[in-house]
């Protein structure tokens, strides 16, 4: 099937117009899981469907190991090698902020210039092109304090998690600016949780205190590099919504399932910020029939797609063994073929033109 041109989908971001179909990005989050770990099956399979976005990773820093090049290009300061038997929320790296154990990790921080931090294999730049990497601001904060350091380190230490906030933003700032002149680079997708199933992790005034400034400055940078900035955000974060088109966000997902009401975050944001919806991966791809799954692509396309595009579809996150193949048929099918709501107001439209 045939892909949309980059400048379609630039145009549904910008709000300049939809494609005649919305631009679908379900591979991105569809895994060699879903095929038995078979890296070609995968492949083979997504070949016959619109893949509209090409994707390429950032080599950021893990948390505990370095590359063979660069012992220092990793998140912890010193060996910590006994934290991988713990969960990610537990594992703390910073145990104490006003130790010299704060000020070590501060000394060595990962250096932005590492030369292998862009990969080997570029993308072709044919089509809109992604730079991705996950963990931002407070995926990153907790990853290195454990999340309940991190829930009270706003409170206990603000000064601390301001210079922790500006030392990471200026690092992305700065592997943004490689990867434009090093790659062919359209936009910026980056994970940073923020909600839970009912509400965010804290409060309006610490998103405007410790978050809306940093990113403001990292936004500011991706449209300074003529690029656009996409947020991943699970979780209902409706709360911030209005701050994050304020700032500058162009693409938010994935407005999930469960945690928000589509229609009304259609019918209040969808003029002001493209949103790339996903679909629900808790309940209806793993456990639903694939008549179940054309019903929800035939719900969100008609609560979501105006005709000045800000619509875009993917999955609501990466997937899991349990997603069935044929719910994924017809999830590809019905979102290619299904014309409803924009195709009737295409025709109405036409009608009102004469």
């Amino acid at each position: 099937m045939n892909c949309l041109s980059k400048q379609q989908v630039k145009d549904v971001i910008e709000g300049r117009g939809a494609a005649s179909r919305p631009p679908i990005l379900y591979d991105l989050w569809i895994g060699e899981n879903v095929f038995g770990w078979n890296p070609k099956e995968r492949e083979a399979w997504l070949s016959g469907y619109p893949r509209d976005i090409e994707d390429v990773f950032l080599n950021i820093p893990d948390l505990i190991h370095a590359p063979a090049d660069d012992p220092d290009y990793r998140w912890a300061g010193t060996d910590m090698k006994d934290m991988e038997e713990k969960g990610w929320d537990a594992r703390i790296l910073i145990e104490d902020w006003e130790s010299g154990e704060a000020e070590k990790f501060f000394e060595t921080f990962p250096d932005p210039e590492y030369p292998g931090l862009i990969p080997e294999k570029k993308p072709s730049g044919e089509r809109y092109t992604l730079a991705r990497w996950w963990y931002g601001l407070f995926e990153r904060h907790w990853s290195l304090r454990g999340m309940e350091n991190a829930l009270m380190d706003f409170y206990l230490y603000p000064d601390e998690i301001h210079r922790l906030y500006q030392k990471l933003t200026d690092f992305y700032i700065r592997i943004m600016e490689r990867a434009c002149t090093e790659m062919k680079i359209d936009g910026f997708f980056v994970s940073d949780d923020l909600g839970t199933q009912n509400s965010p992790f804290f409060s309006l005034d610490i998103f405007r205190e410790f978050f809306k400034p940093y990113y403001q400055q990292i936004f500011g940078k991706a449209h300074e590099l003529g690029t656009h900035f996409w947020l991943h955000t699970c979780g209902n974060i409706e709360l911030f919504l209005p701050e994050f088109i304020e700032i500058g966000l162009d693409v938010i997902h994935p407005i999930q399932k469960y945690t928000m009401d589509e229609k009304r975050i259609a019918a209040v944001y969808g003029d002001k910020i493209c949103i790339l919806a996903g679909f629900d991966v808790q309940q209806t791809i793993p456990f639903g029939t694939p008549e179940e799954v054309r019903e929800e692509v035939r719900y969100l396309l008609d609560a979501y797609w105006r005709e000045d595009g800000r619509l875009m579809v993917t999955m609501g996150n990466g997937s899991t063994e349990d997603w069935k193949l044929e719910s994924l048929r017809a999830l590809y099918e019905e979102t290619v073929g299904y014309v409803g709501m924009y195709e009737r107001t295409k025709v109405i439209n036409t009608a009102i033109n004469g």
